[in-house]
């Protein structure tokens, strides 16, 4: 038999005032839900349940539903976060109850409070905002029939639109997987598009229509396209020393698209570049072998004023966003779902770039491993408020 559990005890969390810069912008979220509370005997409440799941993020003694549901029994839990005692039955039905397109307000308000912390000169006077777009596969219980995606594994995939100036995900949208993983991620960011941006993306983006919606929504796109993607050269660029040093090939205006019929899906000439690259196989799983990475990477941009360097520099930080899905699923513990319906899923998604952002407000820099871990020491009682705000000062001294 496995032992007990043991109960969480209320010195073992702390640091609850750090909620405050979220706690009043989710106060406009308490009402939500309650129209099909007839009796109006509802008490949990969603801006309660969202601070909660930031609870479960924050604390690792937290790791599970049960967890939250012995931490809502804590006096001190239900005194500064505002929340009553709540039921596993509660926190389940709250899954599904709370809409969770509501918290996209909250993620817009945060990010309006969030400066740049990028401090790449190159990148910082771009006319638009640059955003990494990428989605990644969270592997799921059997039991979740409407993510299945393979006939023996279950699969969520999570659509991502990261800002890198100020480093956070700004949007993410859950789908169901399909063939072999991969729900239509054209589809779903063409859904999703917002003027003034530089959306940049891997080859699994590239679509001249999309291109051309992108165009049409006042924005821009820095795309990686296929090694045999058909185009006709209208110009040759000369390489500056820059360029070279970036470890840029060539530089050319092209218009994409071996005939007339599929170059009209597109109405403008792009910039493409091509990018040296160490030569590789990409890792796939075992199901299928992955292509052969040559020497050079091909991206195309609607930017046709910028340097060939600053191009290669912009799709060299796509990486970034691998990076998060890291964080994201590693760190932040998204791997465990606290909910299996789709709606609860995107509750634990939003409050997971909440989760960064406070991050990214309390300490003015990129979320990392190491401030995460203080943070946590913090929140748990190991660290004292000192120590925290000396692991801040280090990393604003030496920022």
């Amino acid at each position: 038999m496995s032992a007990k559990r043991k109960k969480i005890k209320e010195h073992q969390l702390n640091g609850f005032k750090y909620f405050k810069a979220i706690s009043e912008i989710l106060e406009e979220l308490h009402d939500a839900g309650c129209q099909r509370d007839l009796a109006g005997n509802r008490k949990l409440h969603m801006d309660q349940y969202i601070s909660l799941i930031l609870l479960f993020m924050f604390n690792p003694i937290c790791s599970s539903l049960r967890a939250l549901q012995q931490a809502s029994e804590l006096k001190k839990v239900q005194r500064i976060l505002g929340v009553p005692r709540a039921s596993l039955g509660s926190l389940s039905e709250a899954a599904r109850v709370f809409d969770s397109e509501l918290m996209e307000q909250v993620v817009e308000k945060l990010a309006a409070k969030l400066g740049p912390v990028s401090k790449n000169s190159k990148l910082s006077d771009l006319d638009g905002i640059i955003t990494l777009v990428d989605g990644s596969l969270i592997n799921t219980l059997s039991k979740m029939t409407w993510a299945c995606w393979k006939s023996d594994q279950n699969a969520v995939r999570i659509h991502t639109q990261f800002d890198l100036q100020k480093y956070v995900p700004i949007k993410m949208t859950v789908t169901e997987g399909r063939g072999k993983g991969k729900s239509n991620e054209k589809e779903v960011l063409a859904d999703n598009l917002e003027p003034g941006r530089i959306y940049v993306k891997d080859r699994g983006y590239a679509s001249l229509a999309l291109f051309q919606q992108i165009l049409d929504q006042n924005s821009s796109f820095v795309c990686r396209i296929r090694d045999d993607s058909k185009y006709d050269i209208l110009k040759e660029h000369e390489l500056t020393q820059d360029a070279l040093n970036a470890g840029i090939v060539f530089d050319r205006e092209v218009r994409l698209g071996g005939d007339a019929k599929t170059q009209s899906k597109l109405s403008v000439p792009v910039r493409m570049v091509a990018i040296k690259c160490e030569p590789r196989k990409k890792r796939y799983n075992s199901d299928f072998n992955g292509p052969e990475q040559g020497e050079t990477i091909l991206v195309v941009t609607n930017k046709v004023d910028l340097d060939a360097d600053v191009i290669g520099l912009i799709f060299q930080n796509r990486w970034a966003i691998e990076i998060f899905f890291r964080f994201f699923k590693h760190i932040l513990g998204c791997r465990h779902l606290l909910s299996h319906c789709q709606n609860g899923i995107e509750l634990q998604t939003y409050a997971a770039i909440i989760a960064c952002m406070l991050i990214s407000l309390w300490t003015g820099r990129k979320p990392t491993l190491r401030t995460y871990e203080m943070l946590c020491w913090y929140f748990t009682g190991m660290a004292d408020f000192e120590e925290l705000t000396n692991h801040i000062a280090r990393l604003q001294k030496y920022d």
